[in-house]
């Protein structure tokens, strides 16, 4: 059996906007939270994605895309959020169940099938992880801002209304 790969993105071809995280983990909820803000948009062109952690099969979720976002809460990044190019690289990931974003990236361009899309992560600070917590008040305040910026980078400087 052959596995069928779509080759590179051509014009028009869609935007991908992956959100990770745990809806039941508090501030963990930011990747999800922003997919579902983006779905209630109903935004053309714009594929999205959510899932607790990713996989290795995520690699194949960037085959086509024009461009790819990682939406995710961290404990790193400065407020309220980062917009970070990503790069393909075999981390130590790699060899686990869930993979960093740079990691599926590195998979996906194992796949062969043509250029990769152009990829970032954006990190969204989070505060509290404990199960059963609902979103902090600061963690929305920096959901807000860097889903506008998200808006920006997706549809340009006048949003999508």
């Amino acid at each position: 059996m052959t596995l069928e790969l779509p080759s590179s993105a051509g014009p028009g071809a869609p935007r991908l906007v992956i959100g990770i995280g745990n809806p039941s983990r508090g501030d963990d909820a930011i990747g999800p939270l922003a997919i579902a803000r983006l779905e209630a948009l109903a935004p053309p062109g714009v594929t999205l994605l959510t899932d607790f952690q990713l996989q290795v099969e995520h690699a194949l979720d960037l085959l086509g895309a024009s461009e790819v976002y990682f939406v995710d809460a961290s404990v790193v990044c400065a407020a309220p959020f980062e917009l970070v190019p990503l790069a393909p690289a075999a981390d130590a990931t790699a060899t686990t169940h869930e993979l960093s974003p740079a990691a599926v990236l590195e998979t996906c361009r194992r796949l062969g099938a043509g250029p990769l899309p152009p990829a970032w992560v954006l990190a969204v600070r989070g505060y509290e992880f404990d199960l059963g917590t609902p979103l902090s008040a600061a963690a929305a305040a920096n959901l807000d801002a860097a889903f506008d910026a998200l808006l920006g980078r997706l549809f340009g400087p006048a949003r999508y209304a």
